[in-house]
């Protein structure tokens, strides 16, 4: 998954830390990031690289996290003439897989990113939001308000049937892959009731036998993604939510179609089903 880097090591401790010329500079805007995306793994531009035309980067950068010791840090502006190695390219390209760990980099830092644009002032008071300096968190001067990160909690779920698996397409969506149903924890909800309500929600069906397999960060929607099998309790007729869901059909083991790639915890899954006998 995107997150397997190993060996590089993620340490995302934050740091007050001023950048090193060799120090990575993360660039976004409109959904897109900064990089050179046509080799082998992405390659994002070094501060030395852009220290002549942007002499203020170093006072206006953020401490994102390092890899392997190279820290990497976030830019909110930048002047990029005389950048032709570098391109705009649509945050997406982190999950075609052939990115390797950079992939993992770019598109985690594009969600910090997102969330220190979204917290720029104060949501009780209005006031400018300060970036404190010992932890990775906002805060108020006015009104003692402070903001950290969140994660949003979502289920993936594999619904099983002895050999088959109910796979589904959203609707409404350019992506048009066969998934898995999936669904967002409520407050007051356990991730396992989350389970039951989803699969009720969106193909009418029952389920028991709830079994977690494994998480992954998905920083594509600010998600901490849990995934669970659970089998059919009765009845395998679908009731189909169409909002939600395109189409969802029940599927033999041997009929389930390759995945495109296993950056994400649905499409591990479903391999995982596929290739158990």
């Amino acid at each position: 998954m995107i997150q397997d880097i190993a060996p590089h090591q993620y340490e995302n401790s934050y740091k007050s830390q001023v950048p090193e010329q060799g120090s990575i500079a993360l660039y976004y805007a409109k959904g897109q990031c900064l990089g050179c995306f046509d080799q082998e793994g992405s390659v994002y531009p070094t501060f030395a690289e852009l220290e002549k035309l942007n002499p203020e980067i170093y006072e206006k950068c953020t401490y994102l996290f390092s890899i392997d010791g190279e820290r990497y840090y976030l830019v909110p502006e930048l002047n990029l003439e005389s950048l032709s190695k570098y391109t705009m390219e649509n945050i997406e390209i982190f999950r075609k897989g052939q990115l390797g760990y950079r992939a993992f980099a770019g598109i985690t830092g594009y969600q910090l990113y997102r969330w220190y644009q979204n917290h720029q002032y104060c949501g009780k008071c209005g006031s400018k939001m300060r970036h404190d300096r010992k932890e990775r968190m906002l805060f108020c001067e006015k009104c003692g308000n402070m903001e950290y990160p969140k994660i949003c909690p979502a289920v993936i779920i594999g619904v099983t049937d002895g050999n088959r698996i109910l796979m589904s397409k959203y609707a409404g969506r350019a992506n048009q892959n066969y998934a898995l149903i999936a669904g967002f924890t409520e407050i007051g909800e356990t991730a396992e009731e989350t389970v039951k309500r989803e699969v009720m929600e969106e193909v009418g069906l029952k389920v028991k036998n709830i079994r977690y397999y494994k998480s992954q960060p998905w920083s594509f929607t600010d998600t901490l993604l849990l995934g669970f099998y659970c089998d059919l309790d009765g009845d395998d007729g679908i009731i189909l939510d169409e909002e939600e869901l395109a189409l969802a059909e029940w599927f033999e083991r041997e009929e389930i179609p390759e995945v495109s790639s296993y950056e994400s915890l649905t499409n591990e899954m479903i391999m995982r089903f596929k290739c158990s006998f």
